[in-house]
């Protein structure tokens, strides 16, 4: 089964053609960076706007590049929810246009279920699992028992992660999107230079959500509070040990819910999953068995989401053509603990 899928939840525009679930034809993404990086974030009207000049040109060299024409599509998946709401809508209405002028099916995906689905790409995923999603629009720790199932059982109660790094990186001057800017100074710095709090909260009630604004707000305006003796305060250093207390407090709540569960498989996804110590962070445990995405799969991508629309359309699931995009995640599965035995 050949899908065309379409991703617009953000700022990037991407179209991709998979195979069977698993094969990428083609993937590609048109960035936004350079329009909003003079905000030091997303601005949503930019954003639909980018999205409306380049949805088109960009699915087109999908299907060039994975050697199709449209005859040869047998569905087109579309990201329907969470994201900013008229960027959603560029990619809806894209998909919905190409599904009725084809006589094709169409399928609304989960951005997060899109993202929890790109580390099957290169993993031979064993379920159930932990999933944990981070970037600079959510940090959730999931529960998963299969490829389009997931509970979240955990997320943030203040800034997402990858906020936190791009308003660490506008302070310190050293532009946007912050977590590369922070990795790539932070290797020339040392983590032990300041103490910055590792934020876990209550153990009870929020025991599997996190916490970023303090963190935040000690390094913006209280950072020398928590200097280590013999350190300059240098960039380097603040961004090198921000980055430790940011990424060791995911692999902390992480093994908490792991551990409770009685799940030793872990899968990373979504942008800030592509910063280097993280990754390390997480393949070293031993612990834990990690599955991560490939590097150029972190980003929002429709390579994913034509992955996890695979699983829905062969048990013959589809979406009415009336169906609309949700800014909000919602349909949220309860259930009981399960040990993994």
């Amino acid at each position: 089964m050949l899908v065309l899928g379409i991703e617009t939840s953000c700022d990037e525009t991407s179209a991709a053609v998979v195979k069977d679930g698993t094969t990428i034809l083609s993937n590609v993404v048109a960035t936004q960076f350079e329009f909003h990086r003079r905000y030091a974030g997303v601005v949503p009207e930019i954003a639909s706007r980018r999205h409306s000049e380049t949805i088109n040109y960009v699915i087109e060299e999908a299907l060039r590049k994975a050697a199709k024409a449209f005859e040869h599509i047998d569905a087109v998946a579309v990201t329907s929810h969470p994201g900013l709401i008229g960027s959603l809508l560029v990619g809806v209405i894209s998909a919905k246009t190409i599904s009725l002028a084809l006589g094709i099916p169409i399928i609304g995906i989960d951005h997060i279920e899109a993202h929890l689905y790109s580390v099957h790409f290169d993993n031979d995923v064993v379920y159930p699992i932990v999933g944990l999603v981070i970037s600079g629009g959510h940090t959730l720790l999931l529960y998963s028992e299969r490829p389009d199932h997931y509970e979240i059982r955990g997320s943030t109660i203040d800034d997402a992660v990858g906020e936190a790094f791009d308003k660490v990186a506008k302070h310190l001057g050293l532009g946007y999107p912050g977590g590369p800017a922070i990795q790539s100074a932070a290797e020339n710095g040392s983590e032990q230079a300041f103490a910055f709090p590792r934020v876990v909260l209550d153990r009870k009630a929020n025991r599997y959500n996190f916490s970023y604004s303090g963190l935040k707000n000690a390094v913006i305006n209280q950072r020398s509070r928590f200097q280590s003796p013999g350190f300059d305060d240098t960039v380097e250093n603040v961004a090198a040990s921000f980055q430790a207390a940011a990424t060791d407090v995911l692999l902390t709540k992480s093994k908490m819910l792991c551990g409770d569960l009685g799940i030793k498989r872990i899968a990373l996804a979504g942008g800030v999953s592509n910063n280097a110590r993280v990754r390390n962070l997480f393949s070293e445990d031993e612990e834990l068995q990690t599955y991560l995405p490939a590097k150029s799969l972190t980003q929002d991508n429709a390579a994913m989401v034509a992955g996890a629309a695979y699983h829905r359309l062969v048990r013959g699931e589809r979406s009415d053509l009336d169906f609309e995009p949700r800014s909000r995640i919602t349909g949220i599965k309860k259930g009981k603990r399960k040990k993994d035995g």
